[in-house]
């Protein structure tokens, strides 16, 4: 469709990059005010009303997401998250890491880059350590591990989406659309607060189509993208040090995004603050975290953001699967952290401040 707009100096590609910008602005802005973030509603204390958040989000974004779909704009037949023989070990282990890992950080990618833009430099860290860590293992000493690991695969077939289940993308997308809706209204969440998530849920849907209907050029085609924070970490970074030579793309674009939405919604709303690391103990545990998240997410095949988000919505296994391993890998990381809390005699009863999420 692109070539249909009749530009001649500008590519799809250049102009994707300014899209992934307002996507990116936009998504910075409301998650900043829902606080949109998968492990508040796992292991937060308010784990009911982040779970509204996260629930309602998704409900928009499977609801318009499938609607492309039904329409004839996108369509995942020949998308990496339906590849016929599943990387089951790749997704369960990547997934229990990323979720280890984002209980160990008190964030998931999505949330520490929107943390970065109100100031928190302990999230920044972790977020440059990360998108190091990813493109190790997607291009550099790690991506050895990544091939033997995703070699190890499940014949799947057709069903390796929902979609080719009885009852079809319909019904499978309804009880989805319908859980989530139910979780969300009974969350106690006030009606702007849903009504932020449900706008957040819509940037999927709209990248979706964006990048894969209307940016569509025949002639110099780009990849069809929406919502993920784990390649366009690491694209983003090797933008920022190569810029000269590698031109910029989709998750750069949405990456800086992100940061500057955060930025204008934290200073607009008065909640910028300049935070840091309080020990050198905790400095390591989020050191760790940001490692396990960075190969996690490249092995899973995305981030909370990149396979549940944007993923579940088109219906495919490996990302319905990548999400349940990750949140398995939180709970774990989770307990495992609450047990050692509770069985140290030597701590005082009051628990430290933990840092601000």
């Amino acid at each position: 469709m692109f070539e249909t707009f009749g530009f001649e100096e500008t590519t799809a590609r250049e102009v994707s990059v300014l899209f992934a910008l307002g996507i990116g602005v936009l998504f910075g802005v409301l998650a900043q005010l829902t606080r949109f973030c998968f492990r508040r509603a796992l292991a937060g204390e308010d784990r009911r009303q982040a779970a509204g958040v996260w629930a309602m989000a998704l409900a928009v974004a499977v609801a318009g997401t499938q609607a492309a779909v039904a329409q004839g704009w996108i369509s995942f037949a020949e998308h990496r998250l339906m590849a016929q023989d599943l990387p089951l070990l790749a997704i369960a282990l990547g997934g229990l890491m990323f979720g280890a890992g984002m209980i160990l950080t008190r964030g998931c990618a999505s949330r520490l880059l929107v943390l970065a833009g109100s100031g928190n430099l302990r999230a920044l860290m972790v977020i440059a350590v990360f998108a190091i860590t990813a493109h190790a293992t997607l291009k550099g000493v790690l991506a050895p591990v990544r091939t033997a690991l995703g070699a190890v695969t499940l014949p799947a077939g057709e069903q390796v989406s929902l979609a080719a289940l009885p009852g079809g993308a319909l019904l499978w997308s309804g009880v989805i659309v319908a859980a989530a809706l139910l979780i969300a209204l009974r969350s106690g969440n006030r009606a702007p607060t849903l009504a932020g998530a449900a706008a957040l849920g819509l940037l999927v849907p709209v990248a979706w189509v964006g990048t894969g209907y209307v940016l569509f050029d025949e002639f110099d085609p780009i990849a069809m993208e929406s919502l993920s924070f784990t390649a366009p970490a690491a694209d983003t970074l090797f933008f920022v040090i190569a810029s000269s030579s590698i031109p910029a793309g989709f998750g750069a674009g949405l990456a800086g995004g992100v940061l500057a939405g955060a930025l204008a919604a934290a200073v607009v709303s008065g909640s910028f603050q300049w935070q840091s690391f309080e020990s050198p103990r905790q400095t390591g545990r989020y050191l760790a975290g940001a490692l396990l998240m960075g190969m996690g997410g490249v092995l899973a095949g995305g981030c909370t953001v990149g396979a549940g988000l944007a993923g579940i919505p088109t219906l495919s296994l490996a990302a319905l699967l990548a999400l349940a391993f990750i949140a398995i890998g939180g709970l774990g990381m989770n307990a495992v952290l609450s047990a050692a809390s509770s069985g140290s005699a030597a701590r005082p009863a009051i628990p430290a401040r933990q840092p601000a999420e």
